[in-house]
Formats: C-alpha cells, sequence, structure tokens
C-alpha cells in the first residue's frame, strides 16, 4: 500500500472520491457510484492520514459539497456549480505541501485532472438536471377515447396498437386479433378497451 502514499496518487484518490460522491448526489439509484465513492475516500483518507496536509485545503473540499447540492436544487444552477467545482480544484491541488524532499502533487498531474473533473462536471451535472427536469412526452391520460387496433386477442391480457405504438390492454369482452378498439380508461401502464363500432 505504499503507492498510496505518493501524493499524486492520494490526489487522484481525494478528487475522485469527492466527484464520484457528488454524482451520487446528482443521480442517485444504484448504489455503484456511492460504493465506489467510499472506496475512493476510504483509500484517499488511509493517504491524507500518512502524509502531511493542509487543513485548509481539506475544509474547501468539504465545502465544495454545499455550492453542488444548491446547483442541484435551486435556479442560477450555473453560479453554484462553477463555485463547488472552484473550490474542489483548489482544495485537491492545495491538499498536500511541499515538503523538504520536494514532495507535493505534480502540477501536470493537478491541471490535467482538474480540467478533466471541471469539464465532467459542468457538462454531466447541467445534462442531469436538464433530465429530471423534462416532462414526460407521453399523456397517458390522452390514450383514453383514443382508437386502435387488437394486434393478439384481448381478454385478461392482449396487445393493442394506439397512435404507432404496441401498448398491454385487457378487456371485460373478449376482443378477437385485428378489432377495432377503442380505450375505456387506463390501469397504469395496461389500457382497459372495448371493441369499437
Amino acid at each position: 500500500m505504499d503507492f498510496l502514499l505518493d501524493p499524486n496518487v492520494a490526489y487522484l484518490l481525494v478528487i475522485g472520491g469527492v466527484l464520484l460522491a457528488m454524482l451520487a448526489l446528482a443521480a442517485p439509484g444504484t448504489g455503484l457510484l456511492e460504493i465506489a465513492a467510499f472506496f475512493c475516500i476510504v483509500l484517499a483518507g488511509y493517504a491524507v492520514y500518512n502524509l502531511s496536509f493542509n487543513w485548509w485545503a481539506l475544509l474547501l473540499l468539504a465545502l465544495s459539497i454545499v455550492p453542488f447540492v444548491y446547483a442541484l436544487r435551486k435556479p442560477k444552477r450555473e453560479l453554484y456549480l462553477a463555485l463547488a467545482i472552484l473550490l474542489l480544484i483548489a482544495g485537491s491541488i492545495f491538499m498536500f505541501p511541499r515538503t523538504a524532499a520536494g514532495n507535493m502533487v505534480n502540477p501536470l498531474v493537478a491541471i490535467a485532472a482538474s480540467v478533466f473533473v471541471a469539464g465532467f462536471l459542468w457538462i454531466a451535472v447541467r445534462k442531469s438536471v436538464q433530465a429530471a427536469g423534462v416532462k414526460p412526452l407521453h399523456d397517458l391520460d390522452g390514450l383514453v377515447g383514443r382508437v386502435g387496433e387488437a394486434r393478439t386477442k384481448v381478454a385478461e391480457e392482449g396487445s393493442v396498437l394506439i397512435a404507432g405504438e404496441l401498448w398491454s390492454a385487457r378487456s371485460d369482452n373478449a376482443i378477437a386479433a385485428g378489432s377495432a378498439i377503442r380505450v375505456v380508461r387506463r390501469d397504469g401502464f395496461v389500457l382497459i378497451v372495448e371493441q369499437n363500432g
């Protein structure tokens, strides 16, 4: 585990853990981002514990989460997101000070990682927030009253074609395949239909 004590590796683990934690906040659900963030942060914690570090830079890293959460929840997202990115980059670059042996984060590694993280967060978070705010394109209640065709026999279950889309359907009375149908109501994603005509 001595390779973890290289300031460059520790720096990449810190920035990777924070980045993964931010992405887990932006797109929760699978648990994969959360687990990856946890492991990165644990490994980074081991490295930080064994290396000398600037506590104020660690504080900047922790504070970067606050404007990031605001960027997910509030208007003027770009301002909060830019502030979160700046705090993340400043905190991570200055995390490890120059020592007598000259150990510190390589400036090229810091610049490359900072540009990647800033660009990735800027694009990914903005797109995630935009996707979450999009209204559904399909008005499911608008299907009620529409006319279509039974593609299979419809009774307890079956398939119907409505407006060019195949839907699961059921009917109180058996409807033969190929018959014209009309949607009476819906039960979730299942259409309740009757024979039309």
